[in-house]
This record gives C-alpha cells, sequence and structure tokens, in this order.
C-alpha cells in the first residue's frame, strides 16, 4: 500500500496527516509554532520557525505510522493563505519575519488605494476587495520599510512566497519557485481572467517581476523534495490554500456547493465553477483549484476570527484551560443573557469589511458570569457565518445544506446553534481533517492514487447532520440583536 502525506500549515500549528490510498488518517503530528505581535494590530511569524516544525511534523508523522519514507508516494501541501515572506533567493534566508493574513498594518495603504478610487479595478482583475488582509500590501511595506529590501528586490535578490511557496522552496532546496493557482489568486497581484501576474497591479505596488513564483496547477508534478530532508525524494504532487483544500476536501465538486471551515478564521466557500461570480454583498470572487489546465472558481466569505476566540478565551482572559470545556460551559446556561461579543479583534471581514473595528461585548450586566461570555463568543462564530450566508444567497440564489469543518466544528453546541440561527442544515464529516485531506486527495490525483474525482466521492463514512430546531421569530430576534452590537461595534470605531 502506498501513502500519502498531507502537510497543512496553518496559522498557529504545523501539522503533517499521513493518508492511506483509502483516504483515511494513519497519523497525525502537530507542533504549535510563536504567534508576534510587535505592536498593535500586527501579527507576524519567524519563517524559519515554520518551516522546522513542518519538517519535525513530518518526520514525526511517518515514525508514528510505522512506515519507511518509501512508502509515502506523494506529498500534499495546504497552507494559511496570504501570510507574505520575502528571503533572498542565494542565502534563503528571510529579509523580515512573515507577516500574517490577520496582520493589520497596512491599513493606512489600503485606505489611500480607496480614495484613489482604484477599489473596481484591483476588484475587476482579482476578485478582491482592498484589504490589508491580503499579500500586495504586505509586499510593499516589506520593500518599503526594511533597509536595503527595496534595492535589493530591483537588483533580482529577493523573492516573494506565500507560506506554500516557501515550504516547496526550501523542501526542494531551492529548486523550486512556485505557488499554485488557488494561493496566487489571494495575493491581490494574479489576474482571474488572464491567469498571469498582473503587470498593472505589480506596477502599482511597486514590486518587481523578478520576485514572482510560478504559478502552477493545484494537482500533478509540481515539484520534489530533495533527498536529504526526508532521506529520499518525494514529489509534491498537489497544493492549494488551506480554504479551497477543505472544498476540495469535502467534495465539493459540483457548481453550487457550500463548505464553512471553523478554523482560526471562519471561511464559506462556494464553487461557482467555471465562471467567476460577481458578488454584490461583500464577498470574494476567487479561484477554487486548477487541475488538467481546467480553472474552477469560488465565491468565498471571510471571517477573521472564529476558532481564534476561544484561543483568546483560553490565553488571554484565562477563562478555561481547553477548548472542549466551552461546550458544556455553553450548555451550562439557558441563554446568551443578552451577552453578545463581537470578536473583531482585527477588524471585521466579509460582508463588512471594517478594517478599524475592534472587539467589543454589549449586554454585560451584574449577573454576567465567565458562562455567558463563553455561549456569547461560541454564538458569535455561528452569527458570523449567517451573515456570509445571507451575503452569498443574495448573490447567487436560495442556499441548501452547509457542509462543515475544521476544528471548532467538533463543538456540537457550536453546529447545532448554528443550524438553528441560520435555519438551515448543517452538514459534518465523521473526519473534520478537511483541509488535510483535500491536500491528499489533490495529491492523490496528482500521482494517480486516486483515478478520478468521481472515485473520491466514493471514499470515507456517512456524515453527521444537524437539523435546525429554532422558531423563525427566535432566530430573528438573536440576529436582530447580533446586527445592533455590529453596529455599535462600527460606529465606536468610526468615532475613534
Amino acid at each position: 500500500m502506498k501513502y500519502i502525506m498531507a502537510i497543512d500549515q496553518g496559522t498557529t500549528s504545523s501539522r503533517a496527516v499521513i493518508f492511506d490510498s483509502s483516504a483515511e488518517v494513519v497519523s497525525v503530528a502537530q507542533r504549535e509554532f510563536t504567534q508576534l505581535y510587535p505592536q498593535t494590530g500586527w501579527v507576524e511569524h519567524d519563517p524559519d520557525e515554520i518551516i522546522s516544525t513542518q519538517i519535525a511534523v513530518c518526520r514525526e508523522a511517518v515514525q508514528q505510522a510505522g512506515l519507511d519514507v518509501a512508502d509515502i508516494a506523494a506529498i500534499g501541501i495546504t497552507n494559511q493563505r496570504e501570510t507574505t515572506i520575502v528571503w533572498d533567493k542565494n542565502t534563503g534566508r528571510p529579509v523580515y519575519n512573515a507577516i500574517v493574513w490577520q496582520c493589520r498594518r497596512t491599513a493606512p495603504l489600503c485606505e489611500s488605494l480607496e480614495k484613489q478610487g482604484l477599489g473596481d479595478m484591483i476588484c475587476e482583475k482579482t476578485g478582491l476587495l482592498i484589504d490589508p488582509y491580503f499579500s500586495a500590501g504586505k509586499i510593499k511595506w516589506i520593500l518599503d520599510n526594511v533597509d536595503g529590501v527595496r534595492e535589493r528586490a530591483e537588483k533580482g535578490e529577493l523573492l516573494f512566497g506565500t507560506i506554500d511557496c516557501w515550504l516547496m522552496w526550501k523542501l526542494s532546496d531551492g529548486k523550486a519557485h512556485v505557488t499554485d493557482i488557488s494561493n496566487a489568486s489571494r495575493t491581490m497581484l494574479f489576474n482571474i481572467h488572464t491567469l498571469e501576474w498582473d503587470g498593472d497591479l505589480l506596477e502599482l505596488f511597486g514590486i518587481p517581476r523578478s520576485m514572482m513564483p510560478e504559478v502552477t496547477d493545484s494537482s500533478g508534478k509540481i515539484c520534489e523534495t530533495a533527498p536529504e530532508i526526508f532521506g529520499r525524494s518525494i514529489p509534491i504532487t498537489g497544493c492549494a490554500g488551506d480554504q479551497q483544500s477543505a472544498l476540495f476536501g469535502q467534495r465539493c465538486f459540483e457548481k453550487g456547493d457550500v463548505k464553512n471551515t471553523y478554523g482560526t478564521g471562519a471561511f464559506l466557500l462556494m464553487n461557482t465553477g467555471e465562471t467567476p461570480a460577481v458578488s454584490t454583498g461583500g464577498l470574494l470572487t476567487t479561484i477554487a483549484w486548477r487541475i488538467g489546465g481546467k480553472t474552477k472558481y469560488a465565491l468565498e466569505g471571510s471571517v477573521f476570527i472564529a476558532g481564534a476566540v476561544i484561543k483568546w478565551l483560553r490565553d488571554e482572559l484565562e477563562m478555561i484551560d481547553t477548548a472542549a470545556e466551552t461546550e458544556w460551559l455553553a450548555k451550562s446556561v439557558p441563554d446568551n443573557g443578552g451577552v453578545y461579543l463581537v470578536p473583531a479583534f482585527v477588524g471585521l471581514g466579509a460582508p463588512y469589511w471594517d478594517s478599524g473595528a475592534r472587539g467589543t461585548i454589549t449586554g454585560l450586566t451584574r449577573g454576567t458570569g465567565k458562562r455567558y461570555i463563553v455561549r456569547a463568543a461560541l454564538e458569535s462564530i455561528a452569527y458570523q457565518t449567517c451573515d456570509v450566508l445571507a451575503a452569498m444567497e443574495k448573490d447567487t440564489g436560495r442556499l441548501g445544506s452547509v457542509k462543515a469543518d475544521g476544528g471548532a466544528s467538533a463543538n456540537n453546541f457550536l453546529m447545532q446553534f448554528q443550524a438553528d440561527v441560520s435555519g438551515r442544515e448543517v452538514i459534518r464529516p465523521r473526519n473534520v481533517e478537511s483541509t488535510a485531506l483535500g491536500a491528499c486527495f489533490l495529491a492523490g490525483l496528482g500521482c494517480g492514487i486516486f483515478e478520478s474525482m468521481d472515485a473520491i466521492k466514493k471514499l470515507g463514512s456517512a456524515p453527521e447532520e444537524f437539523m435546525p430546531k429554532m422558531s423563525e421569530s427566535g432566530r430573528t430576534k438573536l440576529l436582530d440583536e447580533w446586527h445592533d452590537a455590529v453596529r455599535r461595534t462600527m460606529s465606536a470605531a468610526a468615532k475613534q
């Protein structure tokens, strides 16, 4: 039997998952890495720590599975998107820390671009709204603010990459400077119609074309690891940004299929087929994947803080010791007690796109205890998801069920509340490793372990289903109060 290793490089941890040829999990290894906050609203990672932890968990996963490296037929990569690294192409050394997708330092630049009336042009080319979220502004910040870097870039000495690109560069020992098309589409520099780096946008942001990686399909022979990394060379035959990978892992292969990944953020994607869909409700048009030269598109709504609000309860407020505690704490009170938590810690994403918003808690009384705050935190994930679903429905018509995955989807209270407050069925696979599974499927297709997407559909066991039980009036009341809390959050930010 041959095995596939999925590299799942996330915002807070590096993971490796070994799958067998039936796409069943054989082993999992994971390590958290350091989150750096040099200033308010700034978020960074150490690129060298990312690659070192990733290589370590890959080796650990192979050892846990009792396998030899020769048993690994291929590697699939999925990764936190938009996070930006610039490095020296000769030494492989980063010129600055990785600037994380959550980082808001480029907000002034984005505001300037908006005031210049460039929003429509950028959206038309890239499908994206101007926001600090995306890579283009992060690259420009590094070029403009790190001593000597712009001059080195203009001499052709520096390279840019998102995390997938960084991993493949390091794993190939500098032989492959490549990124898959789904990750490229998240940079705000890639034209999703011509399917190439856009010269106008590179000029606008002052980024030399020589920094940009080659863009590849999401499945097929992309590159291979250097023999010294794992003891022998392994082909990398699949790659996609984490949300596109989860869409693939949930088998959302047909136009209209929708998934939501409850990870650090929450990300809803709808497969829109071979035609890019234009949103009027604050959603993004993005590339889902390209296989065999055929490009599929998706409509996406991004919630910046979802599972991260639980991590905040644990690490900053010290209200809980583990994420699992939140389920029984939320169930231990009959309702939210009128408490609403808007976790705009790094601004609000879709459909609001307010980079200046900051987190608020409304409805506090003398009787408010941690159980209500924990429940409000969980509910905030569902409310934000509802806002994106409403925008998606407005753009495309009536939506059906939503496929759920990601770490926070293991919380039964959250899944049932999501079904209740959205008024639609939520379907959770037995294996919620959809992001890693998508990388497995893409790599398996790329190396021939899986014959086709139809064959992939037949794999796996029956999912769990959560049906809505809340009355329409109860749902409306909760959403109205949530939207009032959001308005207060945004108005407070506007006054600052």
